[in-house]
């Protein structure tokens, strides 16, 4: 595909988009920009949620992913049900009870100041390297097909990108993110539903006779069951479990979105809906690895390869789409380019409300409306230009599937928040020491990666997988009540 062509869809796409924040920005004042003013319909929100929560590693990681992972993502995905149950009928009650605009608040009401910044801390970490991944993706996959044939260096698209997302989520926010989304999700479905409806004509075969095909290939094996696997059917469900409770309902950036919902019952009915489109959505993306896997094997496609001629799970989507046609170009960079922006605005948002509120907060000082919109603007510059670090300095490390990487990054960044919120909910007759909550917010990754690293030697050959979030959480949790002391009747639960 020519590369002007692509940086000519990638223009247009940006420009709908700024189209539709120059709308959804009027009028917009700081409430519009933390919780848009609490009146986002409920389905739009819902809808929204699908293209936030897959991101560019999704688009590109979960159907390469099929090639050396088979269907084995699933129970994990299923695993998101019972989370989003959770976050419904648990979290979100706690939230709107609380009237929270960063959910971090809950922990400087329940345990104080202290315990307060260290969840804020470890969200700026998690979402901070997270996010930064996703949109990493974007980049890379412009920089491959378009900035690289002109000889530019790697930053000038890394650069572009950033630009653009300051830019349409500067003054509007969340409100403004919330519609955006609708735009970003619609366009990534359409890409990864026509392009396998593409390979499906190509090879002339219907989707059950090619999932029939796979199947006899091994690549639509759904559950793992050698339980040492660190992809074992049970691991995988009970991590999708607390991965969703975790890297959403414990989460500002996708929480947000929730709570600019007009009442309770509007957003737990966002969670349930978003929930169910989640799977329909990530079956649809594992049958698009199937067929591009059996297309590449009908056709004699080479996959491709790094250095030392291991095929790249992540270049297996845009190296076939790019292959195909110029339809199935335009829609692969359609569909990522709908992603990484999905992903990357609502966490630039997320990110600064939670410094203004958990950090400065700004919500308790006597600043007038001016003085806040200032200290808002200069702190959204900021994360934007630490997200471009990350995304610059982490090039040379690209070399196998991302969605992993993020997966670690969230077991060892969130298990602290999920002892934090599972103490404070759960325990209500004691409270923890606020002053010893970062340091064991700090120990608990820790032992964890400890764990994790010799697990084999340790457990009878036993691999820990993405459940070492739950082995974070619990250390924390214990740690918490080893050093926590009883509330009398006369204090605040």
């Amino acid at each position: 595909m020519n590369p002007i062509l692509i940086l000519a869809v990638f223009l247009l796409y940006t420009v709908l988009l700024f189209v539709i924040a120059h709308f959804t920005s009027r009028k917009s004042d700081n409430a519009s920009f933390f919780t848009g003013n609490r009146k986002s319909p409920w389905f739009v929100v819902a809808y929204g949620m699908i293209g936030a929560s897959l991101s560019g590693v999704t688009f590109m990681s979960v159907p390469g992913g099929v090639y050396s992972g088979q269907f084995t993502y699933l129970p994990l995905v299923l695993g998101y049900v019972i989370g989003y149950a959770v976050i419904a009928f648990v979290l979100l009650p706690l939230y709107y009870k609380l009237n929270l605009t960063s959910i971090y608040s809950y922990l400087e009401i329940r345990f104080g100041s202290k315990s307060e910044k260290t969840g804020a801390a470890f969200f700026i970490l998690s979402r901070l390297l997270g996010s930064a991944l996703r949109m990493y993706l974007v980049v890379f996959v412009l920089y491959e097909f378009v900035f690289k044939a002109w000889g530019l260096p790697f930053w000038v698209p890394a650069v572009v990108f950033i630009a653009i997302i300051l830019l349409y989520t500067f003054r509007g926010g969340i409100k403004t993110v919330v519609w955006t989304d609708t735009l970003q999700t619609t366009f990534l479905l359409l890409a990864a539903l026509l392009t396998a409806i593409f390979i499906l004509k190509d090879l002339d075969i219907s989707l059950g006779g090619l999932l029939k095909k796979t199947s006899e290939l091994g690549y639509t094996k759904v559950f793992e069951t050698d339980w040492t696997h660190n992809k074992f059917w049970l691991k995988q469900l009970l991590s999708g479990a607390f991965i969703t409770i975790t890297m959403t309902g414990l989460d500002q950036d996708m929480m947000q979105k929730n709570l600019t919902c007009k009442n309770l019952r509007d957003a737990q009915k966002n969670v349930i809906t978003s929930s169910l489109l989640f799977v329909i959505v990530n079956v649809l993306f594992l049958c698009l690895g199937a067929a591009l896997i059996f297309y590449a094997q009908e056709t004699g496609f080479a996959l491709p390869v790094n250095d030392a001629g291991v095929v790249v799970n992540d270049k297996i989507f845009p190296s076939l789409a790019f292959s195909l046609s110029t339809l199935t170009s335009i829609l692969f960079v359609v569909g990522l380019v709908a992603a990484g922006y999905s992903s990357a605005d609502g966490t630039l948002t997320a990110l600064t409300t939670t410094f203004c509120f958990d950090f400065l907060h700004l919500d308790k000082k006597n600043l007038s409306d001016f003085q806040v919109t200032k200290y808002r603007k200069i702190i959204h510059v900021a994360f934007a230009l630490l997200y471009l670090v990350v995304i610059v300095l982490f090039r040379p490390f690209h070399n196998e599937s991302l969605i992993d990487k993020i997966f670690d990054i969230a077991g060892f960044t969130y298990g602290p928040l999920l002892g934090l919120y599972s103490f404070g909910l759960f325990v209500k007759n004691r409270t923890a020491n606020d002053k010893a909550v970062p340091f064991i917010a700090v120990a608990s990754p820790i032992i964890s990666y400890l764990l994790k690293v010799y697990s084999k030697d340790l457990f009878f050959g036993y691999q820990f997988g993405f459940e070492i979030l739950i082995i974070n959480g619990l250390l924390t949790f214990l740690a918490l009540l080893a050093c926590s002391k009883k509330i009398k009747i006369d204090e605040p639960a």
